[in-house]
């Protein structure tokens, strides 16, 4: 959550946002698959008009994308945490994309000081938070330069008009007032003095203009609630909850937040507003909330705790876009989680490997930077052959980069970036709600085969959220695997000794031995060791039987099939993709479908080893075609691996593709 503020709408917000507000589940909840439907690409399609209460128009959409967008300091990522909460209790599916600078308080009224927070809510199954947004909310001209471009003709616009004032239109290159100069011609805007009105409905709670100003996103989200029916008491309870020992503050938002909702009610220039039904027939049957990537990935460590009957360990530091699972986890004690805040990244992975050693199931999480200064320690857990989850939460690099945008730009490092032959399993989750299957998967690997396993997410998904089926306990994983016991080999002289490299002949995991077990005292550290006995070993011979070992290992962990969607069963073309490029993909992909063409999709989990049919299904196909938030990393990996010719659709702008512009490139790309 936001920190309290000292005034009742102080909602500036950190370098990464806050999480969710509902409350955790009481036990960490697994993403369902959904029914399939083909959105349309307009705004929603807009039924007969019905009167409501107050005699307004009351249209009824499909679907609608909002943008809210102000400085870093004006809560905009705030206001769309609770719009969305409302609209997940409604029963929409949802999708959302927050945007914001690097920067805890940027520098106000600048073009890159601009934080925005979109949101794609519909009747019907949505994949990703929509290319442009049909509504606009603009705090100041900063927010309205930096976001104009993406509005589409005859889109709506609601504006502070309160801001634009001659210094902060020119501080952003506007030499006239965009609300005067015909800058806006084309768009439905809504002008509002929303800071004046804020100030106004708060004049009797006692606060000086300044604190009151600060509650102007609570007005707003107020009205954009009442012009989309969405419900308001869990964010009235929320406000309550959050200033609980300031109630006067507490109250002052809740007031602000109202007033909105009365100014939408009673205005006439607000003379529409809208419904979207709950979307009833997008998901299986079950209980549902609104879950970001990082919530759910938290929740699916403490799940794989639980099913494993181990303690959890998180060494970490922090690190955006991962720090919200440290948070997260921290409060779950109750779980048996511990989790160790480091003075750096590799006394955080120190600490977790020897976690790890200790019998626990042990985490370390972290972004791009981190993962370099890990590495050695990471080689050093391939050495041990211990199970570890390093999660990578990517983010635009290299070195600082862009920490608040997201990239896929990792998968490389995790596959090569260490010293010597060091082999390590990649999962990668597709959308926020299914981190929660890959943090089970990653640590179902790195227990069974006793190995080192990555988690490659990215902040798209870390930051966004979508609906999310709580699952039955039944529906779990069992994880639970022996510690060794006892001695498990005999000499020739008939002693029988422990041996801790004597290997499951079926997985090739070594034993694990819990520190303290009597009889299984061992040698460990990173210099080679000898098979079987785990004697120091410089062996030329041991060295490379070692090496073979470690790599047939992973090479050999089991994985599921890849499975390709072709409806048609006739197409020439194969979309590839992985990780959260699911759903500007997917979305895609229909588009296509919808115009005719025939096109076949797959998206890979397992990065290492592959799916064992992976090679079969692209030489199936005549065209093979990756979309990726790189330059290209799959596509190399796959033209090595499988000799294919495989076509790269790349991006790195640190935000995710726009559905249609990628339907456009696999169209050039498949036609070329």
């Amino acid at each position: 959550m936001t920190s309290q503020a000292s005034s009742p709408a102080e909602q500036a917000e950190p370098a990464e946002p806050a999480a969710p507000a509902e409350p955790p589940a009481p036990q960490p909840p697994a993403a369902a698959a959904r029914a399939p439907r083909e959105p349309g690409a307009g705004t929603g399609t807009r039924g007969t008009a019905d009167p409501g209460e107050n005699g307004k128009e009351v249209r009824r959409l499909e679907r609608v994308i909002i943008r809210f967008a102000g400085d870093s300091g004006d809560g905009m990522q705030l206001t769309g945490d609770r719009f969305t909460s409302e609209t997940a209790a409604l029963g929409n599916d949802l999708s959302t994309l927050p945007n914001f600078p690097a920067e805890i308080r940027a520098p106000a009224g600048t073009l890159p000081g601009v934080s925005s927070f979109q949101l794609h809510f519909a009747d019907h199954d949505i994949l990703t938070p929509g290319d442009a947004p049909d509504v606009l909310v603009a705090m100041n001209p900063a927010a309205l330069k930096a976001n104009l471009g993406d509005v589409p003709p005859g889109g709506e616009i609601i504006v502070n008009t309160d801001e634009f004032t001659k210094r902060p239109m020119a501080k952003v290159g506007y030499a006239g007032n965009p609300l005067e100069d015909g800058t806006l011609d084309g768009y439905r805007v809504h002008p509002v003095p929303l800071t004046t009105l804020t100030v106004e409905a708060l004049k009797d709670f006692g606060l000086t203009r300044k604190e009151a100003e600060r509650s102007k996103n609570m007005f707003a989200l107020g009205l954009l609630s009442w012009m989309y029916h969405r419900p308001t008491e869990s964010t009235e309870s929320y406000l309550r909850r959050k200033f609980a020992k300031r109630p006067q503050l507490a109250e002052a938002n809740v007031a602000a937040f109202r007033a909105g909702w009365n100014f939408g009610e009673t205005t006439e220039d607000f003379a529409v507003s809208y419904e979207v039904a709950p979307a009833t027939t997008a998901f299986p049957p079950g209980t549902y909330r609104n879950i970001s990537g990082n919530l759910a990935l938290a929740y699916g460590l403490i799940a794989a705790s639980r099913q494993s009957g181990l303690p959890l360990f998180l060494g970490s530091y922090p690190i955006t876009p991962a720090s919200d699972v440290l948070h997260e986890l921290s409060r779950h004690k109750n779980f048996g989680v511990r989790t160790f805040q480091a003075e750096d990244e590799i006394a955080g992975i120190g600490a977790a490997l020897g976690a790890a050693f200790g019998g626990s199931l042990a985490v370390t999480t972290t972004s791009g930077p981190g993962v370099a200064l890990k590495s050695e320690t990471i080689g050093l857990a391939v050495s041990l052959e211990l199970p570890l989850l390093i999660v990578d939460i990517q983010r635009g690099g290299p070195s600082t980069g862009l920490p608040t945008k997201t990239e896929q730009a990792d998968l490389l490092q995790a596959m090569y970036g260490r010293n010597g032959e060091a082999p390590v399993p990649i999962v990668a989750p597709r959308t926020p709600a299914d981190c929660f299957d890959a943090a089970l998967e990653a640590a179902r690997i790195a227990l069974t085969y006793r190995t080192p396993v990555f988690l490659l997410s990215d902040g798209y998904l870390a930051n966004g959220s979508e609906p999310w089926r709580v699952p039955d306990l039944s529906e779990l994983p069992d994880l639970r695997v022996p510690f060794a016991d006892g001695p498990n080999h005999t000499l020739d002289d008939g002693t029988e000794v422990f041996w801790p490299y004597k290997r499951d002949p079926r997985t090739l995991a070594r034993p694990w031995a819990v520190p303290g077990t009597p009889g299984l005292e061992h040698r460990i550290g990173g210099i080679e060791k000898q098979d079987g006995s785990g004697n120091i070993s410089y062996d030329p011979a041991n060295h490379e039987l070692m090496v073979r070992t470690r790599q047939a290992k992973v090479d050999g962990v089991r994985v599921p099939a890849l499975t390709v969607d072709d409806p048609s069963g006739q197409a020439t073309a194969l979309v590839l993709g992985w990780g959260s490029t699911y759903g500007p993909i997917t979305a895609a992909v229909r588009r296509h479908r919808a115009a005719g063409g025939r096109i076949a999709q797959a998206h890979l989990r397992h990065l290492n080893p592959f799916p064992a049919n992976l090679g079969e299904i692209l030489r199936r196909y005549e065209r093979v075609v990756v979309p990726e938030m790189n330059l290209g990393q799959l596509t190399t990996l796959l033209r090595a691996a499988y000799l294919v010719d495989v076509r790269a659709i790349t991006q790195v702008t640190g935000l995710p593709f726009k559905a249609q512009d990628l339907a456009h490139a696999l169209k050039e790309t498949i036609d070329a």
